[in-house]
């Protein structure tokens, strides 16, 4: 069976990439296509897919001439939100979009959208084509995903989003401007596809007042499952941090930068963490907007001699893997500790959410700043065995990541062939 992947960005790829591998291990084929920055032709993950023998990857330049492409992007920028945000130029882009209606996009989106089709699966109706969850903020504008899903849908092809992430709050009202609890429009895009797939119940009911049950399906999930676990550790590139012989490691995640965070008393954390001898700890700012976040700007933290701020060449499983600790501001990336039982501290006090973490295990709660410190002293006296309550911790596993068991890779190519036929 053959099947069509669109990769975005790091977090699809960090998601689907899994799923492709056992697709193909199953004994199928598929066509890979990068559809953001050319720069994650690069990635370890999909280098990994490019040695795999069925898979096929490419990134949207090597596939049409320089001038289609240019003016694919340049069509694609004309709609996509960010562009938009920035003052004049925004408006300038918004005027030019509205003179070049989409009937005069419609030719290029199905002039290059039937080329990927008939690349890969060559007149066949046999086949499934697959997004990730894409949303009306993407990079990547949904006017031209609708055009690729209604052509694939002609050509007698089925097409699914599979996920890009998970859910890291358990409450709603998490974003700057957000004061009314009601269904997200953000995620009504998924109405387009034949099926949506969720790692679990929490990131379901986003999608639940748009889309009928049946278009629904529940699956677990394909990045932290226990079986991709052991694969990906086989395939990161080697970690550029160092262990030195300091008594304690500290990581720091941060949530992207349009989530609500108290940046002040982060600031304060930081640098009472950073008064403890023989701590270190390493802040890591969010994949795409660290730059918009006021903390890794501080002189005063840049300046503390055991803080550092990560770049985005060091990744987040280097990270964790040298860690001893973690404390999170609600990021999914931290349920891959969690699968190890390597201590997150859920540091809900900092930002306007409840946390998954914290709301499935709540030992991990950091309710105020002397629990920070209580903490971070406890852990130099005595140690990190016994600091999750196990039950809780197999019931965030039950729930959250292996829905309803760890065969989750095994369910997501059952139902990827189902669509295939």
């Amino acid at each position: 069976m053959k099947a069509l992947f669109f990769l975005r960005h790091y977090n699809d790829i960090d998601h689907v990439t899994p799923v492709i591998y056992k697709w193909i291990q199953s004994g199928h084929q598929c066509d890979v296509v990068l559809i953001g920055s050319p720069k994650f032709r690069r990635d370890f993950r999909v280098q990994y897919l490019s040695q795999l023998k069925g898979v096929r990857v490419a990134h949207m330049q090597e596939l049409f001439s320089w001038l289609e492409y240019l003016r694919w992007r340049l069509q694609m920028l004309l709609l996509t939100r960010n562009v938009r945000r920035i003052n004049i130029i925004g408006n300038l882009v918004a005027a030019l979009a509205e003179r070049y209606d989409e009937k005069k996009r419609e030719p290029l989106w199905s002039r290059t959208a039937d080329f990927l089709l008939e690349r890969c699966f060559a007149g066949s109706s046999e086949g499934v084509v697959a997004f990730d969850w894409v949303e009306r903020n993407s990079v990547i504008c949904v006017e031209w995903v609708e055009v690729v899903v209604a052509l694939a849908k002609k050509r007698g092809l089925k097409v699914v989003s599979l996920p890009h992430g998970d859910s890291p709050h358990a409450s709603q009202l998490i974003r700057r401007g957000e004061r009314r609890v009601m269904p997200d429009t953000l995620f009504s895009t998924a109405e387009i596809f034949d099926k949506l797939v969720v790692p679990n119940e929490l990131c379901a009911i986003r999608f639940r007042p748009f889309l009928p049950e049946e278009k629904i399906a529940v699956l677990g999930s394909p990045r932290y499952c226990e079986e991709w676990l052991g694969i990906l550790s086989g395939l990161m590139p080697p970690t550029p941090l160092v262990r030195s012989n300091s008594r304690l490691k500290i990581v720091m995640f941060l949530r992207k930068a349009n989530f609500t965070t108290f940046w002040e008393e982060v600031g304060e954390v930081v640098h009472m963490i950073a008064e403890f001898p023989d701590v270190e700890l390493i802040i890591k700012p969010h994949t795409r907007s660290g730059w918009k976040q006021s903390l890794t700007t501080d002189s005063s933290i840049r300046k503390l001699p055991n803080v550092r701020i990560a770049d985005d060449n060091i990744h987040s499983v280097h990270l964790m893997n040298w860690s001893d600790v973690i404390i999170d501001l609600a990021t999914s990336v931290v349920f891959e500790a969690v699968r190890v039982k390597k201590p997150v501290l859920a540091a809900d006090y900092l930002i306007a959410a409840r946390s998954t973490v914290a709301y499935y295990m709540p030992e991990t709660e950091l309710k105020c700043r002397d629990d920070v410190y209580e903490r971070i002293d406890g852990f130099l006296k005595n140690g990190f065995d016994s600091f999750y309550v196990e039950e809780n911790r197999q019931h965030f596993l039950r729930e959250m990541l292996d829905v309803p068991d760890g065969n989750v890779l095994a369910r997501f190519v059952t139902l990827l062939e189902e669509l295939s036929q």
